[in-house]
């Protein structure tokens, strides 16, 4: 059995054991996730000529968390990865922490909580969890933190370094947290059962360069913005808008922005509609001092901007940055507490003009559309199947941007079996 998972065992059976001894309690959950992939089209569209591929990825997750008055802790270790890719004898396993982290409690709302933690504010457009990803998104942090009933205010602190550095040494960002240093205030305000309104500012410390290189040059980039959510009985409305501003890694001054507005109506029990568009500014210039194109930073940008992932989730930023908009029509039907069924059509375009980067150029905005279409099945508790397929249809300026064949077929499905039970041991 490998060094990490051992020791994550040991501080269980501790913790477990210090659980019935006082007025605490602690608590293991385990998932075990396995995603079969039909691609044909995902993520990158796909040229003439070029074969469907198959596969099945998995995330095996153990957790326990341990609470008392005046601490919280939790790990979180997983195992990622797809079938097949490690050997039948394996002398070096891949095992990571996806959470470690401590809080601490302080009265009446404060708290300060330190590690690695997930970061998840409003609908996660800047800052989410990432969950669609086998491996999650996390960062190593600082919070500290008031909760109350009518309003909750975050500060959060990182300062990252890739090893323990010595004379002439500094940050190197591959494979490690793509930032240097982080600031960050988030502020929300309940006025009504109804209404909601949160703000969120980030400061981030960006290493200039390709990133294999040590450097000192670093450059500030900040994002500042607001998210609004009103509900009903029937209608749940949100929007949102952030702008940036400061220097990026490539050095150029940012002034970009973002906006989204979102409408779900239940029409009854059964069927609820989406009317939803997203606005993304973008980059006619890229080779001058000053970038257009809004960054969604560390977002879920799964969730956004379809279910294929072709904009944000896979270097459409580095891809001259021509800017999204995407208008988007749904609807839910959820047949029982077990069964629900979606719908949504995505229509995307470039927030700039092609005929202005290309002069001769004779193409549009559209970017094509996408169909999505899911189910999700609770088969038991703690068991879950879910599923979807997707199509994309494709342009010339989609081709032009996203590479692949606008005359090829871009499909894609998916089916997922998620079991993750959950143990309490407690005694208060």
């Amino acid at each position: 059995m490998k060094t990490p998972i051992k020791n994550l065992l040991v501080c269980m059976l501790l913790l477990a054991t210090s659980a019935l001894q006082a007025q605490e309690e602690f608590s293991i959950s385990t998932q075990i996730r396995s995603r079969a992939e039909y691609r044909n089209g995902s993520i990158f569209p796909r040229y003439q000529g070029d074969d469907p591929v198959f596969f099945v990825n998995t995330r095996a997750r153990l957790s326990m968390e341990f609470k008392r008055s005046d601490l919280l802790m939790k790990f979180s270790g997983q195992h990622v990865g797809v079938w097949g890719q490690d050997p039948q004898i394996e002398k070096e396993g891949r095992f990571m922490l996806n959470e470690a982290w401590i809080q601490l409690p302080f009265g009446n709302g404060f708290f300060v909580k330190a590690g690695r933690q997930q970061l998840a504010y409003d609908d996660e457009r800047i800052l989410g969890t990432l969950d669609w990803n086998n491996s999650g998104r996390w960062h190593d942090a600082l919070k500290i933190g008031y909760e109350g009933v009518r309003r909750s205010a975050h500060l959060l602190l990182a300062y990252n370094q890739k090893t323990e550095p010595y004379a002439g040494m500094d940050y190197f960002y591959t494979d490690a947290q793509p930032y240097r240093s982080m600031q960050g205030l988030w502020y929300k305000e309940n006025f009504s059962k109804k209404f909601t309104a949160s703000l969120l500012f980030l400061n981030l410390g960006l290493v200039t360069g390709n990133g294999t290189e040590p450097s000192i040059d670093l450059k500030y980039m900040q994002t500042l913005g607001t998210n609004l959510n009103f509900k009903t009985a029937d209608w749940n409305l949100y929007g949102t808008f952030y702008y940036q501003f400061g220097k990026n890694q490539q050095k150029q001054h940012v002034q970009a922005w973002m906006w989204a507005a979102k409408a779900d109506y239940k029409i009854n029990d059964l069927w609820t509609i989406t009317l939803a568009s997203d606005y993304l500014s973008g980059d006619n210039h890229p080779s001058e001092g000053t970038s257009w194109a809004f960054n969604p930073l560390y977002g879920t940008h799964h969730r956004f901007y379809g279910a294929m992932d072709y904009y944000y989730a896979s270097g459409f930023l580095s891809n001259m940055a021509p800017g999204l908009w995407d208008n988007q029509l749904g609807a839910s039907f959820k047949a029982n507490t077990a069964v629900t069924l979606q719908g949504n059509i995505h229509l995307f375009s470039t927030t700039t003009d092609p005929k202005e980067r290309w002069l001769t150029s004779t193409l549009g905005k559209s970017m094509g559309s996408e169909m999505d279409l899911s189910f999700d099945l609770l088969i038991r508790k703690d068991v879950r199947l879910s599923g979807g397929y997707s199509v994309y249809f494709g342009t010339p300026t989609m081709e032009m941007y996203k590479g692949g064949s606008e005359d090829s077929w871009q499909d894609w499905g998916w089916v997922s079996l998620n079991v993750n039970p959950r143990v309490f041991i407690s005694k208060w």
